[in-house]
Formats: structure tokens, sequence, C-alpha cells
């Protein structure tokens, strides 16, 4: 029940509260699914729950979308996120690992895909702590690269929307054409990735009914549409200050347990 009652009111929250940045869903449910499953299928769950949440608004939003933004930065965006998925496959499916042991007791077991993603948690966390790096734009005539780097840093590790929101902030959007171009986006590179990893899946012999998180998933599904609702009518004012300091301490603390073998 404690696990139903964390996802459920991050996922509210954060949908809610990142509606009009563009970035903090997946972000902040990366390390709250992380305490329940294997780092993989955290990304794996993650990327439902953004999906799902990235279809809800794009029938709300999708109207708005750039025509010209969407193809520069989500085509490019959508080739990297397969890269970045097949990148997260192959780390998961490494059989290496580095065991911690005192007095030959093994304490802790780091592998790849941990270290991969608990090192990229604490760098995407330094994007939501320090102010160089919060405040860092970049100009229209980039979007192609921002397709490139968010689509497989998406793939990889779920980590698409702050570097997505960083390139599109300068295109010259309005509010409405930045959340719906966001959204849509968002959603190609959530196909994207997601049809990777079930490709990936099934080809190592695994069904997709065998996944045991269909309820935490569906759960944060539904609590982001409710949060989705309530920021498109009461929230449109809030700071984004508070937000990104609270994902960037979570997505550090729980990159370090993972680089330290602690999940």
């Amino acid at each position: 029940m404690t696990a139903y009652l964390i996802v459920s009111l991050t996922a509210l929250m954060a949908a809610g509260l990142t509606m009009y940045s563009g970035f903090g869903l997946g972000t902040l449910m990366l390390p709250v699914f992380a305490l329940f499953f294997p780092v993989e299928m955290a990304v794996v769950a993650t990327a439902l729950v953004h999906g799902a949440n990235n279809v809800f608004k794009v029938s709300l939003l999708g109207r708005h979308a750039d025509r010209e933004v969407v193809l520069k930065f989500g085509l490019p965006a959508i080739a990297a996120a397969v890269f970045g998925a097949l990148a997260l496959g192959w780390f998961a499916q490494s059989e290496s690992a580095l065991t911690i042991e005192v007095n030959e007791i093994p304490l802790f077991r780091i592998t790849p895909v941990k270290l991969i993603i608990g090192l990229m948690m604490i760098g995407f966390a330094l994007f939501e702590l320090l102010p160089r790096f919060r405040s860092m734009k970049f100009e229209r005539r980039y979007l192609s690269l921002g397709g490139v780097l968010s689509g497989f840093f998406g793939g990889l590790s779920g980590h698409q929307g702050a570097l997505r929101s960083a390139f599109l902030a300068k295109s010259g959007l309005t509010t409405e054409r930045f959340v719906g171009s966001n959204a849509v986006i968002g959603f190609l590179v959530d196909l994207t990735r997601i049809s990777v990893y079930v490709a990936l899946f099934t080809a190592a012999g695994g069904h997709i009914s065998e996944f045991s998180g269909w309820p935490l998933v569906l759960t944060g599904a539904v609590s982001a549409f409710c949060g989705v609702l309530l920021g498109k009518r009461y929230l449109h004012k809030v700071t984004m200050t508070s937000v990104q300091t609270l994902v960037g301490v979570l997505l550090f603390g729980v990159g370090l347990a993972l680089l330290v073998g602690l999940l």
C-alpha cells in the first residue's frame, strides 16, 4: 500500500507542477520506481507512465504543436532513442558485476546498468540543482543536435525532458506551442523506446504478462492524468525552482545509492 501511495502522489504532483516546464515527470518517477523495481525495469515502468501521460497531453494540447520544430527536433530524437534503448538492453544483459565483500560476506553488488544509470542520474541532478545548468538554453539552429542528445538519453535512462526543454525554450514558441510541441515530441520518443524495450524483452524470451509492476504503472498513469488536469486548470503560474530542487535531490540520492550498490 505504501508503494501505491508514493507512486500516486509523486505522479500527481510531478505531472501537475511540470505541465508547463515540459519535463520533470519521468525524471522524478524514475528514482521512485527504482525503489521498487530493478533499475532497468524502473526505466521501462517510467516510460510507460510517461508515455501514457504524453498521450493524454497530446489529446489536450497537441493541436498547438509547431510542425517545423517537431520535425527538426523529433525525427533525430526518434532515431537516437532507438540507439539509447538498445544501449540500455545491452547494459542490462551484461552479466559482469562488481561485488563488495566484508569478511567474505557480499554486501553490495553493482552491475553495469546500475553504474551507468546512477552516473546519469547524478549528472542530470546537476541540471536541476546548479543555477548555471538550470538556466541553460540553446538557439533554434541547434534543434537537430538537441533531438539527438535528448532522444539518446531518453532511450537509455528516460532523462529526455530537461534537455528537450532547454533546446525548445529559445525556439520562439508561444506557451501553447511550447507545451504542444513538447508533448508531441515526448510522445514520439516514448513510443519509440517502449517499442524497443518490448522487442528486447521478447527477444530475451520474456512475455509482457510476466511484468508484475502493472498495478503500480497504472496507478502512476491515472495519477499523472489527474495531475495534468490540475496543472492545466490551476498550476500554470507555479515557479519551478522548488520542483527542480526536489527532483535534483532525489535524483542525486538514488543515483548515489545505485553507484554504491544500495539499490
